[in-house]
């Protein structure tokens, strides 16, 4: 983000820097968005052809999205490999024993990522996107 503004390559195509919880909620929202919709609208057919390249890209972006947001609680983005293994392993069909161990992830993820606020200043990940706001 720059000065409020989301520049939307840079969150979904890159791992690096700190997003706000605002900009994290709207990227994760869009990524529901585009996944339902092409699960929707896909054929069959389209979808054997297609889904080596749409699910690499969605998984790609999920994980920078997230790895942004832990960056501005101070955690190291390589936890985004635990949230989305617990994703991947409730999604779509969220019964099941793998669902016993996923679902305290996500939780923790829930509260971490879309309830609590980032650290105030600057920190290993870079500055504020808060102060960047602001200023």
């Amino acid at each position: 983000m720059n000065g409020g503004v989301i520049d939307w390559r840079e969150l979904f195509w890159s791992a690096a820097g700190r997003i706000p919880r605002g900009a994290f909620l709207i990227g994760v929202g869009i990524l529901f968005l585009i996944s339902a919709l092409y699960e929707a609208l896909a054929s069959p057919v389209i979808k054997v052809i297609t889904f080596w390249f749409m699910y690499p890209a969605l998984l790609w972006s999920a994980a920078c999205v997230v790895s942004k947001r832990l960056h501005d609680r101070g955690r190291s983005g390589w936890w985004a490999a635990l949230v989305l293994l617990a994703f991947a392993l409730v999604w779509p069909n969220t019964h099941g024993v793998w669902t016993v161990l996923a679902v305290p992830v996500l939780i923790w993820s829930v509260v971490e990522l879309a309830v609590l606020s980032g650290e105030q200043g600057a920190n290993r990940f870079g500055p504020s996107p808060h102060a960047a706001a602001t200023a």
